[in-house]
C-alpha cells in the first residue's frame, strides 16, 4: 500500500502546472494561450519574463526532487525512489489538474537527477549550458540532453535497469519536442531572449 500511495503522490506532485499558476499570479495571464502553448519554464520565459520563468523553474525541478526524496524516505528503495520520479515526470508531462495537456518534463528530470544522480545531472546541465551558449536554442540543448541521458548514466555508474529509464525518459522528452524540431527544421524556432507579443 505504501508503494502505491508514494507513486501516486509523485505523479499528483509532478501534474502541478507551476508555470500556470506562476504565469497567472505574476502576469495575469494564461500562458497556454501564448507562444508555443506550454506551461514549461521556456514559454512562460517568452511570455512573462524572467523571474517568472526562474521561479516555474524552481517549483518544476523541486517536484521532480520531491518526489525522489518521498520514496527515498518512505521505502528507501532505489530503483523505486527513481521510478517515483518517473511518474513525477508523467505528471508533469500529462498532469491531472490540465486534462492530461502538460509540458515536456526537462526540469522535472533534472530534479529527480539531482537527487537520485547528482554527477550525471551536473554533466547533463554542463552539456545544456554549452549547447545554449552556442546555438541560443533552448529546445535543441534540451533534446541534447534528452539524448545524452542514458549514455551519461551510464558512465556514471547507474544501474542497467535505471539506464533502461534513461532511455524511456529520454526518448519521452524528444517526442515531447517534436514540435521545437519542426521548427528548428524550418528555421522558425524562438532564440533565447526572445519575447512573443501578447
Amino acid at each position: 500500500m505504501t508503494y502505491v500511495l508514494v507513486l501516486a503522490s509523485a505523479y499528483v506532485l509532478g501534474s502541478i502546472p507551476f508555470g500556470l499558476l506562476v504565469g497567472q499570479w505574476w502576469a495575469k495571464i494564461d500562458v497556454r494561450k501564448y507562444g508555443s502553448g506550454n506551461i514549461g519554464m521556456t514559454n512562460v520565459l517568452r511570455t512573462a519574463g524572467y523571474v517568472p520563468a526562474l521561479l516555474t523553474l524552481i517549483g518544476d525541478v523541486g517536484k521532480g526532487a520531491l518526489a525522489v526524496l518521498l520514496a527515498q524516505r518512505s521505502v528507501g528503495n532505489a530503483f523505486f525512489s527513481l521510478l517515483a520520479g518517473v511518474l513525477a515526470v508523467a505528471g508533469h508531462n500529462w498532469p491531472l489538474f490540465l486534462g492530461f495537456k502538460g509540458g515536456k518534463g526537462v526540469a522535472t528530470i533534472a530534479g529527480v537527477l539531482l537527487v537520485s544522480r547528482p554527477a550525471a545531472a551536473l554533466i547533463l546541465f554542463i552539456i545544456w549550458v554549452l549547447m545554449l551558449l552556442v546555438f541560443r536554442y533552448i529546445s535543441l540543448s534540451s533534446i541534447t540532453c534528452a539524448v545524452c541521458l542514458p549514455f551519461i548514466l551510464f558512465v556514471t555508474g547507474a544501474s542497467w535497469i535505471e539506464v533502461g529509464l534513461g532511455v524511456l525518459l529520454g526518448a519521452v522528452t524528444v517526442f515531447r519536442h517534436r514540435s521545437n524540431i519542426e521548427r528548428l527544421r524550418r528555421g522558425t524556432e524562438f532564440r533565447f531572449g526572445e519575447r512573443v507579443q501578447r
